[in-house]
């Protein structure tokens, strides 16, 4: 029986970045909720917000719209981050089930030009499975630019957005997303609740997804964008993400991507839309690391010079909500922080399998947050199931729809803040309500499919602090009554430990990957 999760797999993991997508960042401030509207940073008492709401923004306006709270200055250097080194050598690559040239190119930073040109082949849209292909060297340009777009805490749907109001922003603005409506997943949602939807189920800051959407399409501002940028916003011109939330998801992704490859000294390089390989920045932070990310996907390499510049996102940015660096809220994670203490997400005595070792926590392109978890029966595929998901701890319900339950562990009502539990695939019937608050083992719902992309009924559980997606087994591994997480560097692959108990991942039903609380 084989299990995939939500968003987190519609597109198979990169492989080269398998190993590097759990690593921890490192941090160095305690962060503290105060009040409303401010936070507590090493003991000084800072406000989350400028103290004035930003006007209307006159479309193509790339200067400030506002006097930003005390003087714009450039924000101090960060050390050189460690990059891994680029590989100078001809590789060679045996094809997998469902890959393509695309995602190959990617995993090894070359050009699909290039890939096609060092194996003559005919039709590059037809990858045999266990063909071997020659992977070139890179041949990298000039190193990137060192400007940083903006910080770590405005990419991550953070403590930063909890008192920020999508709609009433977008409606002051007067543009084409004020009217905007579009049916997902058979429900009619207006524009300022797309941007609220990808904000959540991504964790990727709604300010960044409104200034990047401006910037390419013009939609915040502009009551009367052209034809192309209403059908392909972001920019991309792919006829299978026609529409405002195709666009954004897909964006949101890629800046998840590098935000978190960023994190884990996973990428040394991006690969820009024509080709063109440009060696990253050492100083650069993951914030802007997801931001060039994103540009890469689309632009060659002087538009994506520019789209990272002072004059590119950056001064949208500016324009709309004024200068990124005042929203600064970091370090995100506070040093030493540490996991609560969890229980596995199922009732006492029921025969569960462990069935996905560490992987995304929504779509491919955030950290390996993830485990699996299928309940009793020997039914394949997406079955009904009457077992129960249970809380892995004691928590507040603060979302519960499209398959998703979002547990908030500090009680504060808001999942951008402290530690919050996703369990994904939870069946409509029976599915626990906002605003109730579990105990430790109370009910949830039950195991299904619903929600994102499943090929058998299963539990999904990750974890988030701060907005920051939690790796499973690095520095803060998955802890589920004394299980600890165990990756191997491959997607879903894993094991969960205890003592002298070691039970695999496997996606199906065996001998090794029973388990029971």
């Amino acid at each position: 029986m084989q299990m995939r999760s939500l968003r987190p797999n519609l597109l198979f993991a990169v492989a080269a970045f398998a190993v590097l997508f759990g690593i921890l960042l490192t941090c160095a401030l305690a962060i503290q909720k105060d009040k409303a509207g401010f936070f507590s940073v090493s003991g000084q008492e800072l406000p989350l917000f400028p103290t004035s709401p930003p006007p209307t923004v006159a479309q193509g306006q790339a200067v400030a719209a506002r006097t930003p709270r005390g003087p714009i200055v450039t924000p101090t250097p960060d050390a050189p981050h460690p990059l891994p080194a680029m590989r100078t050598k001809v590789d060679h690559y045996t094809v997998q089930l469902s890959d393509t040239l695309g995602l190959i190119a990617q995993r090894y930073g070359v050009s699909i030009e290039q890939l096609v040109e060092a194996n003559t082949l005919d039709n590059p849209d037809i990858l045999p499975v266990g063909v071997v292909l020659t992977i070139p060297a890179p041949n990298p340009g000039n190193k990137g630019p060192d400007f940083k777009v903006l910080p770590d805490s405005e990419l991550v749907y953070g403590p930063a957005t909890t008192t920020f109001d999508i709609a009433g922003f977008i409606q002051s603005q007067g543009g084409y997303l004020a009217h905007y409506q579009e049916e997902v997943d058979k429900q009619n949602l207006n524009g300022a609740q797309v941007i609220q939807r990808v904000a959540q189920d991504y964790s990727v800051n709604p300010r960044l997804l409104l200034a990047a959407l401006e910037y390419q399409g013009g939609w915040v501002t502009n009551p009367n964008p052209n034809k192309a940028a209403v059908d392909y916003p972001m920019g991309l011109r792919d006829k299978k993400k026609i529409g405002l939330y195709h666009q954004l998801a897909w964006a949101a992704n890629a800046l998840n991507r590098g935000y978190y490859l960023w994190r884990v000294n996973g990428v040394s390089s991006w690969l820009l839309s024509d080709g063109s390989i440009v060696p990253i920045a050492p100083t650069i932070n993951a914030g802007t690391a997801g931001v060039q990310q994103l540009f890469a996907l689309l632009y060659d390499q002087s538009k994506w010079t520019e789209a990272v510049s002072e004059k590119g996102l950056s001064a949208t940015f500016t324009a709309l909500f004024g200068y990124p660096f005042d929203y600064t809220v970091e370090p995100l994670l506070p040093p030493g922080l540490t996991q609560p203490k969890l229980q596995l997400p199922f009732e006492p005595g029921a025969d569960w399998a462990f069935t996905g070792g560490p992987h995304p926590g929504w779509d491919e392109g955030s950290a390996w947050a993830a485990l699996d978890f299928a309940p009793p029966g020997d039914a394949l595929g997406c079955v009904l199931s009457d077992a129960w998901v249970v809380a892995a701890t004691d928590g507040l319900i603060t979302r519960a729809d499209n398959g998703a339950v979002i547990q908030d562990l500090d009680g504060d009502g808001f999942e951008q803040t402290g530690w919050v539990i996703l369990y994904m695939h939870v069946d409509t019937r029976d599915r626990v309500q906002p605003g109730t608050f579990l105990k430790a083992g109370q009910r949830i719902g039950h195991p299904s499919c619903e929600g994102g992309v499943s090929t058998g009924t299963h539990t999904h559980l990750a974890r988030r602090y701060n907005g920051e997606w939690i790796p499973a087994d690095q520095d803060i591994p998955f802890v589920l009554d004394g299980w600890v997480s165990r990756g191997t560097g491959r997607e879903y692959d894993g094991y969960l430990v205890r003592g002298d108990q070691t039970i695999e991942a496997y996606a199906g039903r065996s001998p090794n990957n029973g388990i029971q609380r």
